[in-house]
């Protein structure tokens, strides 16, 4: 086991060869294209940027994910739902969404917080260029409507990478992931990648499955399986 350093060039090592924990590089930079590379195969970065200076990259072989059909709606949220007490949108605040992941629950003052400047500008660019997303759930307040809740990620490869979530009221990110899926399996989306198990998701329909699974879902039509990610660099 081994955690690789990376350097100015796209490349990301097999992740086979990383820590049980799912880390396996450091380094490198937060730029369009690292961040597309890393998550064409199944990587992404996850560090606290209050206490280290160079991006974590993480590939866990277990994966925990959501398929969009299987999204798992209880009870009291199908009550929620019909409620119609929320307003639920996809992309009309993404700033607004990133944000009140980083923030909700004074998030960032937390040690070992993650969700911080470079992250936010660096998928933020993402969003402008058509490869990240957000789901917003909003409470009628008045005349207007107040952000209560939701979740961003990245898309790609008919996958959402799921990124963070935020609620300020009960269920609002049960419910921006409830929409996430049912609108993704409207459209033919292939799963959400939850990253790692928590018990809220896993009570949401999520389940583990391997990496090699991951990636033949990912790349199912994609005829150039294996040829992103440089296998080895040994110098």
């Amino acid at each position: 086991m081994a955690v690789w350093q990376l350097d100015d060039e796209l490349w990301f090592p097999n992740p086979q060869w990383g820590e049980d924990n799912g880390l396996v590089a450091i380094g490198g930079d937060l730029s369009v294209k690292r961040l597309l590379l890393a998550y064409s195969n199944g990587f992404f970065p996850w560090y606290a940027f209050n206490m280290e200076s160079e991006p974590h990259w993480y590939c866990p072989l277990d994966r925990f994910v959501i398929f969009p059909r299987d999204i798992h709606i209880s009870h009291s949220m199908k009550q929620l739902l019909r409620q119609h007490k929320y307003e639920v949108t996809i992309n009309q605040d993404f700033a607004g969404v990133i944000n009140g992941c980083s923030t909700a629950q004074q998030r960032d003052e937390q040690c070992g917080a993650w969700l911080g400047p470079d992250i936010i500008n660096a998928y933020t660019e993402l969003h402008r260029l058509g490869y990240a997303a957000s789901v917003e759930v909003w409470e009628p307040a008045g005349t207007g409507k107040r952000l209560v809740g939701g979740l961003y990620g990245v898309t790609l490869r008919k996958a959402f990478f799921g990124e963070s979530m935020f609620s300020q009221v009960p269920n609002a990110s049960k419910l921006a992931l409830i929409y996430l899926a049912k609108t993704m399996e409207a459209v033919g989306g292939r799963f959400i990648d939850c990253q790692f198990e928590t018990p809220h998701l896993a009570s949401m329909g999520g389940r583990h499955i391997t990496y090699k699974q991951y990636m033949e879902i990912l790349k199912a039509d994609d005829c150039s399986v294996g040829n992103d990610v440089a296998e080895s660099r040994p110098q």
